[in-house]
């Protein structure tokens, strides 16, 4: 996924009301620019700290700006907006990079499944049936740890999911929980319990289910993003 033009740098004064954050561009110039990014942030920002954004020219637009990538306090690369994710994880489908999940004949987004009515990420077709791919977006890490975690505030939502995923293979049909880690200088990702228990104990019942669990950690930069290689993933 590339930035057309790359991204601007900056450097992040606050991040207030969830989605706005003020910021001071390389140039001195003061924004308040979009914040895309609906968890707690937790360990993924400091005051002070490098911020990457797009710039949007569009008058329709209240914000000039969107945060994309940002400067952790451990010094790593974390993609801010969990917008991303997905784009990510459908450019390495289409790709090839994910051999767990080649040769599908046919890619869609935002299929409703499910008895809860649930949207999964990714329907892929094969010829003997189909997989349903929930993508999550991990930017939580920690100080002098390679290991990242999801999520980084309680999810109600993703435990539905993952109910919804287990539900699926317990009827024999091809389910899978992808955690795209969007944080440099990572080698494994594990739930985070100790933020939501239910979540941890909603992802091991999953797995019990026979719900695949899958990682792939990004390469992240200014210019470009992309999934690269697959992680440890630890229960």
């Amino acid at each position: 996924m590339r930035f057309e033009p790359a991204l601007e740098q900056g450097r992040l004064l606050r991040r207030y009301k969830r989605f706005l954050a003020d910021i001071e561009t390389a140039g001195g110039e003061l924004l308040t620019i979009h914040c895309p990014n609906t968890g707690s942030m937790l360990n993924c920002m400091s005051e002070g700290a490098r911020v990457w954004f797009s710039r949007s020219n569009d008058p329709r637009r209240k914000l000039p700006g969107t945060w994309e990538i940002g400067e952790t306090p451990h010094g790593r690369l974390a993609v801010i907006n969990t917008a991303r994710a997905n784009g990510l994880v459908e450019e390495a489908l289409r790709g090839g990079l994910i051999s767990e999940l080649a040769g599908f004949s046919a890619l869609k987004r935002e299929v409703a499944y499910g008895q809860e009515r649930s949207r999964i990420d990714f329907r892929l077709d094969y010829p003997h049936g189909a997989a349903f791919v929930e993508v999550k977006s991990v930017t939580l890490g920690f100080v002098d740890s390679r290991v990242a975690a999801f999520p980084d505030a309680r999810t109600e939502r993703g435990a539905k999911h993952l109910r919804e995923l287990a539900t699926l293979a317990r009827e024999g049909i091809r389910a899978v929980q992808l955690y795209c880690v969007n944080l440099t200088e990572i080698d494994a990702v594990r739930p985070a319990g100790e933020i939501d228990p239910a979540y941890a104990v909603a992802l091991r019942e999953a797995v019990s289910a026979g719900v695949e669990v899958l990682a792939y950690g990004a390469q992240i930069g200014p210019e470009e993003i992309r999934l690269v290689r697959r992680l440890e993933v630890q229960l």
